[in-house]
């Protein structure tokens, strides 16, 4: 492809960025954020799913998503499978509600034909504006410490306790020691700032569990991409089988959470690389699209939803600026396809750290929750405790979203609150009542 070409439809000069700064900013991004292409089977597969398929579905939904940001919407924006929202279908829909991975997918499928639709008919304005911010907040907050939750018993540190629920694990057993060593290695590379220090810490926690002989040795490196053949489609055809009111919350919550993960993330990126205008995002419509589409894709080859991903500000820190670095960024996710027999090494042991580590990222939302206002305070404590508590995301969510109303209007606030958040109540009570 002509160098000239490409610097002029991604705007090189006007951005101050080069080819090469692009390219290595593509690199690092990728690599900061590789992890998911291991992650996400682990976590998907407790819910019934195949390993192999789900692993070549996050390849093929992330590369998608990159490319189309990269190319319509021109942002540095990398796009995957979220993970929290991953959580919330295999633990909360699939283990939690008993319901099957195949009508999970079909309210994946619809949520993000939801999604596609209000993202074209520029509707995010209003839905945005519509939920309380301290909502917004409390909700990734809390699918932090879902995720962490699940990263500390997957990984053998917290375990079921008769006399008080939860308890530490017992440290007699050489895989929670690898977790321990996962973790280390990772809180230090994250501290020294590393480029790509989650997936640093799962190739380091890897080799030391081969070493120890945790865990067994891959048969290769490189292989085919594995048949998508267990999960593609399977959207559409259980499409029918979304037809109660608790399947109808499902699509619901995994709307919320994907769309306000992916704007939160989006405004958040924009703001570190100087693309901020007047408190508004050039091309915002654009990158939304981005991601409705990759979701959409996402659920059809079979996955979870996707949404973009604060990893990209690794490739923004070292200089990438223009839709190029997604590009690089998609490219790498469809190589990485052929890595697929590294998923025998990727153990829970391996996984465990990255979701702990995520959920620190994610928990830093708490801080722009105003906690000395009472009733913003209980609804937001609420969704946040109420996720890892209840072991749901969406139990987490109607308790905020049930809660917040009351306080307001005690407050004498009723005013300020949205027409949908009073929708949205009596949503989430009848939710309540049914299961």
């Amino acid at each position: 492809m002509n160098e000239n070409w490409l610097s002029r439809y991604f705007q090189f000069s006007e951005l101050k960025t080069t080819l090469g700064r692009e390219t290595l900013a593509g690199l690092t991004t990728f690599i900061s954020m590789a992890y998911i292409l291991f992650v996400n089977p682990s976590v998907l597969s407790a819910a019934g799913m195949d390993k192999g398929a789900v692993f070549t579905a996050t390849a093929i939904a992330s590369a998608l998503g990159c490319l189309i940001m990269g190319i319509v919407a021109k942002y540095p924006i990398a796009i995957a499978p979220g993970l929290g929202v991953n959580a919330f279908f295999a633990y909360s829909v699939c283990i939690g509600m008993k319901i099957p991975w195949e009508t999970a997918l079909a309210g994946v499928f619809i949520a993000s034909i939801v999604f596609f639709i209000i993202t074209i008919f520029k509707l995010r304005e209003i839905i945005i504006d519509a939920i309380p911010q301290s909502l917004k907040l409390a909700m990734a907050a809390g699918i932090g410490l879902f995720i962490a939750f699940i990263g500390l018993h997957e990984g053998g540190l917290i375990v079921a306790n008769k006399a008080t629920m939860v308890g530490f694990g017992p440290l007699n057993i050489g895989t929670t020691w690898l977790t321990i060593f996962g973790l280390i290695a990772t809180i230090i590379l994250m501290v020294r700032k590393v480029p790509g220090a989650i997936f640093i810490g799962m190739v380091l926690t890897s080799i030391v569990g081969i070493i120890f002989k945790l865990i067994p040795l891959p048969t290769s490196l490189i292989s085919t991409a594995p048949s998508l053949a267990p999960t593609f489609g399977k959207a559409i055809t259980h499409v029918p089988d979304i037809n109660t009111l608790q399947l109808g919350v499902v699509v619901l919550t995994f709307l919320l959470v994907t769309f306000f993960d992916t704007a939160g993330t989006l405004i958040g990126l924009a703001e570190q690389a100087g693309f901020m205008k007047n408190n508004k995002m050039p091309r915002v419509g654009q990158a939304l699209l981005a991601d409705s589409t990759s979701m959409l894709a996402g659920a059809i080859v079979g996955t979870s939803p996707t949404s973009a991903y604060i990893e990209s500000s690794t490739g923004i820190a070292v200089g990438g600026r223009s839709g190029f670095t997604a590009v690089v960024t998609g490219i790498l996710f469809l190589f990485g396809m052929l890595f697929s027999p590294l998923l025998s090494v990727v153990t829970a042991q391996v996984t465990a750290p990255a979701l702990i580590i995520v959920g620190v990222l994610m928990a830093s939302a708490l801080k722009q929750i105003p906690w000395d206002k009472f009733e913003i305070a209980v609804p937001a404590f609420l969704t946040v405790l109420g996720m890892p508590l209840t072991y749901s995301i969406s139990d987490g969510i109607a308790l905020g979203f049930i809660v917040y109303p009351i306080t307001m209007i005690a407050a004498g606030r009723w005013k300020e609150i949205h027409p949908i958040v009073y929708v949205l109540f009596f949503v989430f009570i009848v939710f309540f009542a049914l299961i």
